[in-house]
């Protein structure tokens, strides 16, 4: 990727100028662990004032809800964040249903991560798989538009489908894996919004083939207005209020759930992994790696110069992405010369496509001055 100024890396984390709207002070630190740095006074404890905040919900949960089959919903990918988060919620002492969204990528060692912990853990499993013959063809719209964002059909399904359960179940408290601790570092540039279905569906629109009769979705109105206000759904995020070390919760999930390790973040779908390793760092010169690592060092579990010497590893050495562009190519039914020439194509963005950005822009600074007053 050529870039339009001189490179430049952050001095506290390592987030450069790959991201295209980096901003640096006179001290050479950047705008995202900067802000990074301010978010995590009032969004992540991993303290004493964490656990009485989540004891105070977990308390509130068992209280309301116990006379229900189940408390609570989560989503468990195999992953080490919702894998972590399932084996503390039972802790907890709540009765959560593990819904498990499969979109046609899962390693086999993902699926063998959920089975371990829900059978060592006790927990009723819902597998939802997603129509594969639609996700093709949606995921392949999206290569065709040629845009970063190619997580988003699958995101997209796990949080609609999720959603989806817990409506189904009357389960009002959903619990998410996302943490501070591992993410709290994502340029905006990146990337854009999965719930976006608006965004979604222009794409397709203008890309796909079949029509999206069974693909799980959600639009702006239930995920922030139905599901907040009407059914009063509550968000919980666990992970943001207790000490959440990464290296720690692998090595206790492997001696208590036989949970294996994958080789990466998100690297448990073998299309996120050529995805993010691959198909961005190549195409547009994103290596997300660079976000998850800096997130670790604003957390204090990794230092700046070890975060350095990850990123000399090389995910995809001798040019063994092959196999998995292959891999995904016969997937999404596609030669690997037809897959070589979308991927060639020039690159765009979301912004090239209807989207209801400015929808989200509004509800977030509604919620600003709503919060600022309260």
């Amino acid at each position: 990727m050529v870039m339009d100024r001189a490179y430049r890396i952050c001095k506290r984390c390592i987030m450069d100028t790959s991201d295209p709207e980096i901003v640096f002070d006179d001290k050479g630190n950047c705008n995202h662990c900067t802000d990074a740095l301010a978010q995590s006074k009032t969004s992540w404890f991993p303290n004493s004032q964490g656990e009485e905040k989540l004891m105070a919900i977990v308390d509130k949960i068992k209280k309301t809800q116990k006379r229900k089959e189940y408390d609570c919903i989560i989503g468990l990918s195999g992953g080490v964040d919702s894998s972590y988060l399932a084996y503390k919620v039972v802790q907890l002492g709540l009765k959560p249903l593990v819904v498990h969204v499969d979109c046609g990528w899962n390693s086999e060692l993902a699926v063998q991560n959920v089975q371990n912990i829900v059978q060592k853990l006790n927990l009723d499993l819902h597998t939802h798989v997603v129509n594969w013959e639609e996700m093709k063809d949606l995921q392949l719209a999206f290569f065709k538009a040629n845009v970063a964002n190619q997580d988003v059909p699958q995101d997209h399904a796990i949080f609609a489908a999720l959603y989806s359960y817990a409506v189904k179940n009357n389960i009002k408290y959903v619990f998410n894996g996302y943490n501070f601790a591992t993410e709290c570092i994502l340029p905006k540039a990146w990337g854009y919004k999965a719930m976006d279905y608006k965004s979604l569906k222009s794409i397709h629109k203008k890309f796909g083939k079949k029509k999206l009769r069974k693909f799980p979705y959600v639009t702006y109105f239930r995920r922030f207005i139905y599901f907040r206000y009407i059914r009063k759904m509550k968000i919980v995020m666990p992970l943001n209020l207790m000490p959440y070390d990464k290296e720690q919760a692998m090595k206790e999930m492997e001696q208590k759930l036989n949970w294996q390790y994958y080789g990466g973040k998100h690297h448990e779908s073998r299309f996120t992994k050529f995805f993010q390793a691959y198909y961005l760092p190549h195409k547009f010169g994103y290596d997300k790696r660079r976000a998850h690592l800096s997130s670790l060092i604003v957390s204090g579990q990794l230092s700046r110069n070890e975060a350095l010497e990850e990123m000399k590893i090389e995910i995809y050495p001798n040019n063994s992405h092959i196999t998995d562009m292959e891999y995904v190519a016969k997937k999404l039914g596609v030669s690997n010369e037809e897959f070589e020439r979308i991927i060639a194509m020039p690159n765009r963005t979301y912004t090239d496509y209807p989207n209801n950005e400015w929808l989200f822009n509004l509800g977030l600074d509604i919620k600003n001055k709503f919060f600022s007053k309260n």
